[in-house]
């Protein structure tokens, strides 16, 4: 049975249902590095992670986090946005995870921005294997979260059905503009996985 108090552990439940030992995973914004260490944990030691944030202060926590649970021989953090996500990654990814907005606990003017992260998505498309996954927190609740929302929506609305399928989900009981979680799924064989 699925407990959902976070839209965040949603996304966890989606991406363990697609990742395997093994495979690549990207963490387009590390923050406080939760999906880094995470995903770290399911690609296993045969599989290998890209954790990108702009923040040192965000990869220097997500470091840490990796460290103490072993796992930092997996992760390449990247110092860097995730819009240059296809420069860095090398092969095909079944999971890509963006949580969007600003490093919890840190500048709350240091956020995330509409047109690097439609780049971004943009090119975490080309590198997303058949049957993987992205998945996108949106946070409308602020002024720059509210714009990305806007922006991304509409985005992946004019993905092409055949190629792709996408969910949104929020939690509408948890007050205006709660947290939203945008999905979406490169078709394999034309059915879809999850």
């Amino acid at each position: 049975m699925i407990q959902v108090t976070r839209i965040t552990e949603l996304a966890h439940h989606l991406v363990e249902m697609v990742i395997s030992e093994g495979d690549l995973a990207v963490d387009a914004t590390a923050g406080n590095g939760h999906d880094t260490v995470f995903l770290a944990k399911k690609v296993g030691e045969s599989g290998y992670v890209y954790s990108f944030d702009i923040q040192q202060e965000a990869l220097d926590i997500t470091y840490n986090k990796l460290k103490q649970e072993n796992l930092e021989k997996r992760v390449t953090l990247v110092t860097g946005g995730h819009e240059n996500l296809k420069d860095q990654v090398q092969g095909r990814a079944a999971v890509i995870m963006f949580n969007l907005g600003y490093l919890p606990g840190g500048n709350r003017w240091i956020t995330t921005k509409y047109d690097t992260t439609i780049e971004s998505l943009e090119q975490a498309l080309t590198v997303l294997a058949p049957g993987g996954i992205i998945t996108m927190v949106l946070y409308p609740g602020h002024q720059e979260g509210f714009e990305e929302k806007k922006q991304v929506i509409p985005f992946c609305r004019q993905l092409d059905p055949g190629q792709y399928a996408v969910l949104n989900s929020l939690l509408l009981n948890r007050g205006q503009n709660p947290p939203e979680l945008v999905v979406i799924q490169r078709r394999s064989g034309g059915c879809l996985e999850v």
